[in-house]
C-alpha cells in the first residue's frame, strides 16, 4: 500500500511539473473579476491547443506580480469547471 502513494505522488509530481511549464504571454488583467487573458502555447494536461482565452486565478494576488506584456510561465487546472490558473511564474 506505501508503495502504490508513492508512485502516485511521483506521478503526480511530474503531471504538475510539466503542467507549469505553459509558456504564455499577459494580455489583459483584470483584478476586480480575478481573471487574466493569456496567449498561451498548448496546455498539454488539459489537451488544449494553443490560443488567447481568459482564465480565473486561484489567488487573486497572483495579478499584482504581472502586468500586460509579461512572459508568464502557467499552470492550468480544471477546478469546478472552470479553467483555473494555479501558478503563474514571470520570466524574464
Amino acid at each position: 500500500m506505501r508503495i502504490t502513494s508513492i508512485l502516485l505522488a511521483v506521478l503526480l509530481a511530474a503531471t504538475t511539473a510539466q503542467a507549469q511549464n505553459t509558456e504564455a504571454e499577459v494580455r489583459k488583467i483584470d483584478k476586480s473579476q480575478g481573471k487574466i487573458t493569456l496567449k498561451h502555447g498548448e496546455i498539454k494536461n488539459l489537451d488544449m491547443p494553443a490560443m488567447t482565452m481568459v482564465f480565473r486565478v486561484k489567488d487573486a494576488k497572483m495579478l499584482d506580480a504581472v502586468e500586460v506584456g509579461d512572459k508568464v510561465k502557467v499552470n492550468v487546472e480544471k477546478i469546478d469547471g472552470q479553467y483555473t490558473l494555479t501558478q503563474l511564474v514571470k520570466t524574464p
